[in-house]
Formats: C-alpha cells, structure tokens, sequence
C-alpha cells in the first residue's frame, strides 16, 4: 500500500512585515540583496522581535483547518548550514512540550477522504538561491536574501494520501482556503510550495523536493512511486533518502541521507520568550475570519439556485467570488454568476490579465440588467464583456460605440423575418411538422442581425409566420 504525505510550505504573503524585523514581506519587488537588515541577515547582536500579525494569520489558518489552537506557542532554533540561511539556524516551532506549534492535530476533507494534519508551524523562509552558468561544469550558485525571514507556514500532513491525484487536489482545496482567508496569495512565485513523503509497501520514507508546482509536484509523486514499486518488485532495499526532482529529465534524484529530528540539533529560541495567545484573541480571530468556501457554496445555490457546479466554480476563486458579492442582487445574481463563470473567466485568466482588467461590480450588474431586460442579447454581452474588460467603459458607451443595442422593433425584425422566411423555405416546412427545428430560423434572424435581434421577440413573431 502507498503511504504520502505533505509538508507544505506557506508564504503569508499579504503581511507588511517580515517575521522577525521591519524589512518588508513584499520581497518581489526589490533588487537582489536589497531588502535586508542586521536581523534577517542574522549578523552578530542583532535580536529578533516576533511579528504578532503573523502569529494572528497563521492562528486563522489552522482554524481553517479545523486544527487545534494552544494558548502557548514556542520558537526553536533548527541547525543546519546551507548557503541561504545566514544564521546557519531557522526559527521555527517543534512540539517538544507538547503542542506549542500554532497550530496542533487537524483535517480536511478531500472528496469523500479525510487528511489529517499533523501540526501547523510558524517559521521563517530562507533565502533564494540562483544558479548560473550554461552547463555543470561552469556553474556558479549565488545567494539572494531579500527572501530570508519572510514569515512562513509549514503545514504538515499525515501519510494519509493513496495516490498523486489526492495530492493534488488537496493543494488546490488549500490553495483557494489560503486565498480566501486573505492571509497568502498562492498563485505568486514561490508562495506556495511543497516536499513529499512516500513510501510503499511499509518501505522506508523517501522525501520529494525541488518542486516548482503542483502540476509537477503530481509528476514527482508518480515518477516515485513507479520507481519503488520497480525497486521492491526485484527485492532490492529502498534508501531512506532526500530526492531532488529533476524538472527537465522529469524523474527524482538522490540528493542525501534523510535527516531525523535528533539532527538539526533543536533548542529553545532564547530571543524570543513563550508567547500566550489569549482565548479571547482567539474568539476575536474566529468572528474575522470571512466566509469559508463551503459556505458561499452552499448559499449561492439554496438562495440564489446557481447549479452545483457554477457555484462550486464561483466560490472557489476570491478574486470572481469578491466580484460576484459585490454586485449581485437576488434578482440578477444567476445571470451574474453565469456571466463571470461562462464569459469573464475566460478573459481574465492569468494573474496579469486579472491585474490589467477594468472591470468593476457596477460593469457587471449593469451588463446582467441589460441582458434581463432585453437591452443588449447574450451574444452582443460577450462583445460589450471584452470591450470593458480592456477599456473599462461604461455599458451605454460600449454599446453605443460598437453598434450593440438589440434590435426589438417589431416593425424592423418582421421585416428581417420575413426575409429569411422566403430564402429557407424547406426549413420552415420542416418548422411547421417539428417546432423544435425553428431554432434553426432564430439562428438565421442572429445572424442577419449580427446577434442583436431579441432571442423572445423573435421567436414569438417566427412562430405567428409559420403558423
């Protein structure tokens, strides 16, 4: 049996401030070696000072996660030397005297399977390494510590996964809960990241890392487990090692011996003392916490009767879901849902697309008025959708410039329909004998109308022709 777990890695992405000192979380948008400081750069008689907005935004994390919330917490000091960790320590958390990490024992529901969590810890990022050079042989590693000290979330699960595509959607669930909670934004580079721990058959552990995304987190997992299963099938032991995965070869390499516990030499942080989170903060973070995704689910399909599967599309992303509420109303909250989740998703569907839109609430709840009342067909909506998402017009304009409005004179569409009456004469006897192929003649009116002819209307004055 396949036995995988997860240590996902976090970034609070939406703090000013990095974990222990005032350099700014926000490392992105400095130049290499930058954004740094004598604290995160771990310089002699520099002391840490603990971000207490982080410790509140991983405490709302594992609520979400339904984990276990102790009233104390404590910092450790794991040692090791790698050239992106300046202190040659991390602070981080360990449950030595039982749960002191931010957040304890917890689940998630994957389906119909339920994920435990094992703990949520509080800690802080290293720094990021570049490699350059054209081949190994002249290949220099250089280190940029803008990232050092940026406050991190390790979430670690239990072996509790059966297969690469649990996996998966478990990141996604995690990603859109994160997002949602406005305490990261996963979809930034190196936001959100994760290692793997599988093993097979009661095998020793063989731990995943270097992995860039979740599409090649899935990869990884698979490529490992085929490879065990190779190994054990012709009886040969499996190393408990870390492996790093190969993006380019598209395969897991041996890196070095997997470390225990007993290695990174943990001990209490001295610089920062234990730190009590009162009840009352906690009951303070539980009513801040805004909807969860499950939730808005439920409701916009038991008020609003979106089907099962726009509104799971819907809640899911914050950015379309913040969209939504801010312009719906009980009477167009269907046709704005239908809107963002047929037409808008596929216009803005990259983060820079998002970035550069202009499309507001009010855009959209005038676009699905216009629609019900009959000012402007589906059709012509998706051209008017386009034109505000690039231009950020208002609708009256969009339609004016581009010639959108419908064409819902009687006058002017019979005569329109009487043309195409007398150009498809064998569709039309074939209207008379089966109603259902008129649809057939609407679609010839949309086009002679450039799909501006009101869709009732003009099924209403086909049917008086033919009859």
């Amino acid at each position: 049996m396949t036995k995988m777990g997860l240590e996902i890695h976090c970034q609070l992405t939406n703090l000013e401030s990095k974990l222990f000192c005032s350099c700014k979380a926000n490392y992105r948008q400095f130049e290499i070696n930058e954004n740094i400081c004598p604290v995160c750069m771990g310089l002699p008689g520099s002391l840490p000072r603990l971000n207490q907005e982080a410790v509140k935004k991983a405490t709302m994390i594992a609520m979400a996660l339904n984990c276990s919330t102790p009233e104390k917490i404590a910092f450790f000091r794991k040692n090791y030397f790698y050239p992106d960790l300046p202190k040659n320590f991390q602070i981080t958390q360990l449950n030595i005297y039982g749960d002191t990490s931010v957040g304890g024992p917890g689940s998630i529901m994957v389906g119909d399977k339920e994920i435990r969590i094992t703990r949520i810890q509080l800690e802080e990022d290293p720094g990021r390494l570049i490699y350059e050079g054209s081949s190994s042989k002249n290949q220099i590693t250089l280190v940029d510590y803008n990232r050092a000290g940026t406050p991190l979330v390790e979430i670690v699960t239990e072996p509790d996964f059966e297969n690469p595509k649990q996996v998966r959607e478990f990141l996604n669930i995690l990603s859109d809960l994160l997002e949602n909670l406005g305490v990261s934004d996963p979809s930034l580079e190196g936001a959100m990241r994760a290692d793997a721990n599988v093993s097979i058959e009661g095998g020793k552990k063989v731990e995943i890392k270097n992995i860039g995304s979740f599409h090649d987190l899935e990869k990884a997992v698979h490529f490992e487990i085929t490879r065990q299963e190779s190994l054990h099938s012709r009886d040969i032991e499996i190393a408990q090692e870390t492996r790093h995965w190969d993006d380019k070869r598209k395969i897991t390499i041996s890196s070095r011996s997997k470390e225990e516990a007993l290695d990174y030499r943990y001990f209490l942080e001295g610089d920062i003392p234990w730190v009590t989170i009162d009840p009352t903060i906690q009951e303070n973070l539980k009513s801040e916490m805004p909807e969860s995704i499950i939730s808005k689910k439920e409701r916009y399909v038991s008020k609003y009767n979106i089907p099962n599967q726009v509104a799971d599309v819907l809640s899911s992303d914050k950015f379309y879901s913040d969209l939504f509420e801010d312009s719906h109303t009980e009477s167009n909250a269907k046709e704005i849902a239908n809107i963002i989740t047929t037409d808008l998703m596929g216009l803005v569907d990259t983060r820079e697309k998002r970035e550069s839109s202009k499309i507001t609430a009010t855009h959209l709840r005038d676009l699905a008025d216009a629609i019900q009342t009959g000012k402007i067909s589906r059709n012509s909506a998706k051209n008017a959708l386009y034109e505000i998402v690039k231009t950020g017009k208002v609708l009256s304009q969009v339609m004016s410039d581009l010639d959108l409005g419908n064409v819902s004179d009687e006058s002017e569409l019979l005569t329109i329909i009487k043309d195409v009456i007398s150009e498809e004469p064998q569709a039309v006897e074939q209207a008379k004998s089966n109603p259902q192929t008129i649809n057939y003649l609407v679609g010839k009116v949309m086009q002679k109308t450039k799909g501006k002819a009101d869709p009732k209307l003009t099924l209403d004055l086909l049917k008086k022709q033919i009859e």
